[in-house]
């Protein structure tokens, strides 16, 4: 059965290549705080169950359903104390690219959204938290921020619905850890960006003590479109528990990369096809393909061609749709010094504050570099996959997990290749022979 792509008319993000201008005039055309203190006379609770209803789960990686997080969040302070939203756009994963088009050329969709959520969660102020090297996305974030201010759509009495809702834009210092919500948290404070202990959860004590929520840019920018077009609309697309529509990012070997929206479970192979003009030298040139950013593990082609762009999808597969950042590899790929590229990244990235991260992938990495010039024995590849496991799942943040995975993907679909390398090497050929 054929996929049916997104059709225009359902587009949420009518701008993301930047033909129109970004600025309040040109979003209020393309549908932008059209009635948006109807929407917030529903009241909050309404608000909640329609986003709920949606299927809305968070794009920021974890794919956490947006709604049931926002319903954590108290409804009354018994002490006084304000809650707050904090928008993730620290988006720092290596592949991922989709927020900077949201925060350059749609950046009244993003802040329309900050007060809709603000306002179901019962939120004082949005601090939007942008990635230090977004230099034009921050310039433009504030421009829209003032313009937004100047005609009354935030601030007092925010777009003549009687509801005081601030919004503040933040510019980080270039951290990757910062893109965890509590680390975040932590830097928005004006402290070292070091992931926090949980419990407290933010939604119990979060930025200055607190309730807070932290959600991604898109899980924010597509809420004014979920409630204007309904909740059932929403939840037309994609399969049972994968719905709505998505930003994708294609870099790599295709003919056309690309970002774009689509459904949500549109097949790997279509989506490549329509979107980005195909494999480079042809489908049978494809050799793995990183679904969510580079966090997430490799699915070799054979793998991928049919299966379906999703959360439960890609988790069937042992990788997972994160931020739908998709790296596709061809064969020309130096598959091994590709992964070892990752873990020199994880390992400048980690902030030291947890013993198995700290240590742990810099000792990964170091073994990684060897075995791709074939410098090592084939036991140091089941101690170094022994090794991932023991950093995994034992750190405060995910970060990790996110150095783990990509070892664990690479050993578990291309052992063989990095046994050719040790035996081509000569470091170890009797025991090679022994294992054959």
């Amino acid at each position: 059965m054929a996929f049916d792509f997104l059709q225009d008319k359902d587009r949420i993000f009518t701008n993301v290549y930047g033909f129109q201008s970004w600025d309040l005039k040109a979003a209020q055309k393309r549908g932008d705080w059209d009635n948006t203190a109807d929407i917030i006379m529903r009241g909050n609770d309404k608000i909640i169950n329609e986003m709920k209803e949606s299927g809305l789960r968070g794009r920021g990686g974890a794919g956490f359903p947006t709604g049931l997080k926002w319903s954590f969040m108290p409804k009354e302070s018994p002490d006084g104390r304000p809650s707050f939203l904090v928008i993730n756009a620290d988006e720092s994963e290596p592949g991922s690219c989709k927020d900077r088009e949201i925060l350059r050329n749609d950046p009244h969709k993003l802040i329309e959204g900050a007060l809709i959520a603000g306002f179901a969660m019962r939120a004082r102020a949005a601090y939007i938290y942008i990635r230090g090297e977004y230099i034009m996305e921050a310039k433009v974030m504030e421009a829209a921020v003032k313009e937004a201010y100047d005609a009354g759509l935030i601030g007092k009495n925010a777009a003549k619905s009687g509801y005081d809702f601030d919004v503040f834009v933040h510019r980080g210092a270039g951290a990757y850890i910062c893109g965890e919500e509590t680390a975040m948290i932590e830097s928005l404070e004006g402290k070292k960006g070091q992931p926090r202990l949980k419990p407290p959860f933010p939604a119990g004590a979060g930025l200055y003590g607190c309730p807070t929520t932290v959600n991604n840019v898109e899980s924010i920018a597509v809420v004014p479109t979920i409630l204007r077009r309904g909740a059932s609309w929403f939840a037309g697309f994609g399969r049972e528990n994968n719905h709505g529509t998505k930003l994708f990012q294609v870099s790599g070997h295709v003919e056309k990369p690309a970002v774009f929206e689509e459904a949500m479970s549109v097949p790997f192979k279509d989506m490549i096809e329509k979107h980005c003009g195909g494999i480079t030298g042809g489908w049978d040139n494809l050799l793995a393909v990183i679904p969510g950013g580079s966090s997430v593990p490799l699915v070799p082609a054979e793998q991928i061609m049919d299966a379906p762009m999703d959360f439960d999808g890609l988790k069937d597969l042992g990788s997972g749709l994160g931020t739908a950042a998709v790296i596709v590899m061809d064969k020309s790929t130096d598959i091994v010094r590709a992964i070892s590229r990752l873990s020199y990244f994880y390992k400048h990235e980690s902030c030291g504050q947890c013993t198995p991260c700290r240590e742990g992938t810099g000792w990964m990495w170091r073994v990684m570099e060897r075995l791709r010039d074939g410098d090592a024995t084939i036991e140091e590849i089941d101690t170094l996959h022994e090794v991932t496991k023991q950093v995994e799942g034992h750190t405060i943040c995910a970060l990790g997990d996110a150095a783990a995975w990509p070892i664990q993907g690479l050993i578990r679909h291309f052992r063989p290749e990095m046994e050719r390398r040790i035996r081509e090497n000569g470091a170890q050929p009797e025991v090679m022979e022994a294992a054959e």
